[in-house]
């Protein structure tokens, strides 16, 4: 029976996504947040039945500074930005183990992922690799790709799905992906304001209108039919809503956030159509009773809509699985 599908998919990257942008002073509170907010995710999610796919930086994975730096990839990114790269003297903060450094490895939240059979395990590279920066290359992308792959495999995991740090989406990789073993990503919604960019290339305008667009909608529900997601390889499982945490200055504009997300997933439900939710769970860190309260609002509405429309929750690597199988 056709049915509509909702994929979640969370960026778990601590503070090796935010370390060109933000520093343990300034955003530090979000990082340490996520040890509470990961536990909490996996509780709801296995409440409402949902299967998520938590797509992790490799870094997380070890267990101490020592072992990170041992293996370190023999080709690293020449970013032109300098402060892009974590090789440019970012280590000398880390603290010797996961025990004592909370913001940049998390192997005990990797294994409590790991006892939920439900949630998959995917890769955010290994160094949350920025694949349109210049200065990258093909080659540093393959070598850290690859890190990736291998450090997951220390922990039994098999690395079948890819998110693009920043959502920087690069078409030239998509070969070495699957040469790798990577059977599906998650591509940006099909608007021009989410077409993938470098920083330099980013704009204030662009972003102002996808704040808009989180409240009104603007670039549509973003959802997607099976025909749209076959033919390639690796499949493109395309975001549909950035699921944007609570911000006390827009608390009126609620209802708004709210109502966005719950038309889109109806939309796809009655429709037969995929709707894709993704959010990094440092962006839950703080105001974790706002935004968890939120989530359920969103949960009890996949709920309804699987009772009245069979709507069914995916990972990213099932969801390619199943539209690999389908005739």
């Amino acid at each position: 029976m056709t049915s509509g599908k909702f994929v979640v998919s969370l960026d778990f990257e601590l503070m090796w996504g935010m370390r060109d942008k933000e520093n343990i002073a300034t955003y530090g509170e979000n990082i340490l947040g996520v040890h509470h907010v990961i536990p909490k995710l996996l509780e709801v999610f296995d409440q409402y039945n949902i299967k998520a796919t938590f797509s992790t930086v490799g870094f997380l994975f070890f267990e101490n500074k020592a072992d990170l730096l041992s293996e370190l990839p023999s080709i690293k990114p020449n970013y032109t930005d300098v402060n892009l790269s974590p090789y440019n003297g970012y280590f000398d903060i880390l603290d010797e183990n996961h025990i004592a450094d909370k913001y940049h490895f998390a192997p005990e939240l990797i294994r409590q992922i790991q006892k939920y059979p439900s949630q998959e395990i995917g890769t955010h590279t290994y160094s949350h690799y920025y694949c349109l920066e210049p200065g990258q290359t093909t080659e540093s992308f393959y070598v850290d790709l690859k890190k990736a792959i291998d450090i997951a495999k220390k922990y039994n995991i098999e690395t079948t799905s890819l998110v693009f740090p920043r959502n920087q989406f690069n078409e030239e990789y998509l070969k070495l992906c699957a040469d790798l073993g990577i059977q599906c990503y998650r591509g940006n919604e099909r608007s021009w304001i989410y077409k993938a960019k470098n920083g330099e290339n980013e704009n204030l305008f662009r972003r102002a209108i996808r704040l808009i667009d989180a409240y009104i909608n603007i670039s549509g529900h973003n959802c997607y039919t099976d025909q749209d997601l076959k033919g390639k390889f690796p499949l493109d499982i395309p975001s549909s809503r950035f699921l944007r945490p609570y911000i006390s200055k827009l608390n009126f504009l609620e209802k708004l956030r709210l109502n966005r997300i719950k038309k889109g997933m109806t939309h796809a439900a009655k429709n037969n159509l995929m709707f894709h939710l993704w959010w990094h769970p440092h962006n839950f860190g703080v105001n974790q009773n706002k935004n968890f309260n939120f989530l359920e609002k969103i949960l009890q509405h996949y709920s309804d809509l699987n009772k009245k429309y069979n709507f069914q929750s995916y990972k990213m690597t099932e969801m390619a699985n199943l539209l690999s199988d389908e005739k």
